[in-house]
């Protein structure tokens, strides 16, 4: 057989289903007429009751939004590019050309157009092929409803089969369409459905797409124009087929002027022109196009998915609002910072993360990198949430206030000379390539210090020049991990990142003296979080992105048990005593404020602000941990695809990048001091006496000694600011396994 012949046999199939179809609907819908009233009645409201959900909302569901703190948008999240519009945003010419073109009789029918159907019917049958359809426009909205709405395919295939028993289906539900709603409604949820190409779904999107205007401005021309893409969105899109879109531009102000809707003249001016486009972007689609934070867009998402529980269907369909808690200034000012430090795509990755104290409100993530793109400046994972790299000393504060808890005074003194200390009580990596005899084959832990420190140092002085020696020391007073790792969980650390991070039982159980020296694998979120804790005087707050999600009609979304998905905040009060908490916030405002600090770079004059730095073995990682009552932000910097050596030290560029992000963002603000320390923990804590005699390796007695404020920086370091750095320490990898 010739194509020719192949191409007429499915004509004429397609015209002798189109006969069977029409006769079926006639008689089928036409038989509750034949019964008489009571006939009619019952089957109008059998109609009414089979109309499924996805009928009855008044306008399909728009994208979900995804807004900051003070409502501006950040992205959307949509299977299909709409923006519903109530009926008066959308220009009435519009509608009048979408009527005259689809279904000119839409005002006179109740859902279905035996008139219409049976003149197309034998316009098609003279013409040999099928050139007008027979279904009205409420026909074609319970069509596009049900496909558009379908979960699964077989409801997809169902809503499109070429047979009579979904014609049938699809006539009964206009007429109840019909019966529900008025004309307006209808021709309004039309519009706020159809497809016009070019992505996009529903009339403001397509004006915004083609003209970038909003849908109440069009002009008849750009009206005509999208009317006609109803029946053809591919070929007769104007972007793509300029010349095809002109002649059914044309064929749609033609039919305007048949039905004496537009003047001889209009039709004249127009229908010489070309289709004149002003192409606008689609409204943006997912983290990838987010306006700003696109990592915290991302951690948003999962948030969203994994901890309340929503699915992807219902962000893509479901036009909710998620209210999140970015700041969006101080997101540029991060943004900002991190690049003025680090290039986009550097090597090294800088990491800001900022939250609230009090209320656990994720502020910021910034990162020199762009999320979810390809090419080197690129990065899929939130490296704000991963634990990636050590985060150093920062983690000397957990030992700090366990050892405050213990009862060890702030102004417990330690000796230990010779800016080396091996452990009594853990074991480990011996210090470098020292002489090896009967005390080292012990296989005890043991740290320096890099530079020169007093020999004898206080908990104070020795936070707040980072002295691994008295942190070594006082861990042995205290015997075991066991208190710094849980006191750790309780500010607010999770060790539950496999593989990169080791639980926190094995820390315990392995008793790793390391864990004071930062060596575990850090999330930057966690880390600002733990030092939040301080901040909100002992007050832990789980991380959260997300305010509020509402629905369409602006109400909070619930969950199975009816409760909104988001009930407010997650706190425990005094997850650590708020006079430890208060009393290291003091100690730590040192490490800020005084030249011995090693974090003065983050000094922003007229805000009191707290801090501690880190440095990772062999410099592979450097972090800084700011904080006021108000903020508390974390800075991380690292190469997280191989081994790099980071220059400098946590007081470097973390210091800085902490400032420079913080300072613009705190200009005309009022920060808080910290609530006083507590006096008997500055001044209380006997030490343990000695049992056995010392030798170098081992501390010296100890004597009962007023607090530091604290003392100059040690001798042999230059005390400007910025340099005080020379001072922290790197720290040993703690033993595999």
């Amino acid at each position: 057989m010739s194509e020719n012949a192949r191409l007429r046999s499915r004509v004429l199939a397609k015209l002798a289903a189109t006969i069977v179809v029409a006769g079926a609907l006639v008689a089928g819908l036409l038989l509750p007429w034949i019964g008489g009233p009571g006939l009619v009645a019952r089957n109008s409201v059998s109609l009414l009751d089979s109309l499924p959900v996805e009928l009855t909302d008044e306008t399909p569901a728009g994208p979900t939004r995804v807004v900051a703190a003070d409502g501006s948008l950040i992205t959307n999240f949509y299977e299909h590019n709409r923006t519903p519009v109530p009926s008066d945003q959308i220009a009435e010419v519009m509608k009048r050309a979408l009527v005259d073109i689809e279904d000119s009789r839409f005002y006179d029918h109740n859902g279905l157009d035996v008139q219409g159907t049976m003149r197309a019917l034998m316009k098609n049958l003279a013409a040999g092929e099928v050139q007008e359809g027979g279904s009205t426009l409420t026909q074609q909205l319970v069509k596009q409803t049900l496909l558009q709405t379908a979960a699964t395919p077989e409801e997809r295939e169902a809503a499109d089969a070429e047979t009579v028993g979904r014609k049938l289906r699809e006539a009964r539900l206009a007429m109840a369409l019909e019966e529900k709603y008025s004309k307006d409604e209808i021709l309004t949820r039309y519009l706020n459905l159809v497809y016009f190409g070019q992505g996009a779904y529903g009339i403001q999107a397509a004006a915004q797409r083609y003209f970038s205007v909003n849908a109440v401005d069009l002009t008849l021309a750009q009206a005509a124009m999208l009317a006609g893409l109803v029946q053809s969105p591919f070929y007769d899109e104007p972007i793509n087929n300029p010349e095809n879109a002109q002649i059914r531009r044309n064929q749609v102000l033609q039919r305007m002027f048949d039905l004496g809707h537009i003047t001889e003249q209009e039709l004249a001016e127009i229908s010489p022109q070309p289709v004149q486009v002003a192409p606008g972007l689609a409204a943006p689609n997912g983290c990838i196009d987010a306006a700003t934070g696109g990592f915290f867009c991302a951690y948003v998402h999962q948030y969203l998915i994994s901890e309340l529980g929503l699915t992807q269907a219902q962000l893509d369909r479901g036009g909710l609002t998620v209210q999140t808690t970015l700041l969006p200034d101080l997101q540029a000012h991060a943004d900002q910072a991190i690049l003025g430090t680090l290039p986009m795509g550097d090597g090294l990755a800088g990491m800001f993360t900022a939250l609230q104290p009090g209320t656990g409100h994720v502020l910021a993530m910034a990162v020199n990198r762009r999320y979810g793109c390809d090419g080197p400046e690129c990065e899929s994972v939130v490296l704000n949430t991963a634990a990636s790299k050590g985060a150093g000393s920062t983690y000397k504060v957990f030992t700090a206030a366990a050892a405050l808890e213990a009862g060890i005074g702030a102004g417990t003194t330690i000796s230990t000379p010779g800016d080396r200390y091996t452990s009594r009580v853990y074991k480990g990596p011996a210090c470098g390539d020292r002489e090896r005899n009967g005390t080292d084959e012990r296989g005890m832990y043991c740290v320096q210090n890099v530079g020169d420190y007093p020999d004898t140092l206080d908990m104070v002085g020795a936070l707040v020049r980072s002295s691994n020696t008295y942190f070594l020391a006082l861990e042995d007073r205290l015997g075991t991990v066991e208190g710094p790792v849980r006191m750790a969980e309780r500010m607010g650390m999770n060790f539950d990142q496999q593989p990169n991070q080791w639980p926190a039982d094995t820390i315990i159980a392995e008793n790793r003296g390391s864990f004071t020296l930062g060596t575990d694998a850090t999330s930057p979120l966690d880390l600002a979080n733990a030092y939040a804790t301080l901040g909100a005087q002992g007050t832990r707050c789980e991380p959260t992105p997300v305010t509020a999600v509402l629905d369409r009609a602006g109400q909070p979304v619930t969950g199975p048990d009816g409760a909104p998905l988001v009930s407010g905040d997650n706190c425990t009060p005094e997850a650590v005593p708020a006079p430890i908490a208060n009393t290291l916030a003091n100690i730590l405002v040192g490490d800020v404020a005084t030249r011995a600090g090693t974090g003065t770079r983050a000094a922003i004059p007229g805000h009191q602000i707290a801090g501690k730095t880190g440095t990772a073995q062999d410099h592979e990682s450097v972090a800084f941990a700011g904080f006021m009552p108000e903020y508390a932000a974390s800075v991380m910097v690292f190469n997280p695809k191989e081994k790099q050596k980071v220059p400098g030290f946590g007081g470097t560029m973390p210091a800085q990048i902490w400032h420079d992000a913080m300072a613009p963002f705190l200009a005309g603000k009022q920060t808080s001091q910290f609530a006083p320390a507590d006096p008997n923990l500055l001044n209380g804590g006997r030490p343990r006496a000695e049992s056995r005699p010392r030798t170098q390796s081992q501390p010296r007695p100890q004597t009962q000694t007023q607090p530091e404020t604290p003392a100059p920086p040690p001798a042999g370091t230059d005390a400007t600011p910025g340099q005080i750095d020379a001072t922290e320490p790197g720290v040993v990898e703690p033993p595999a396994g």
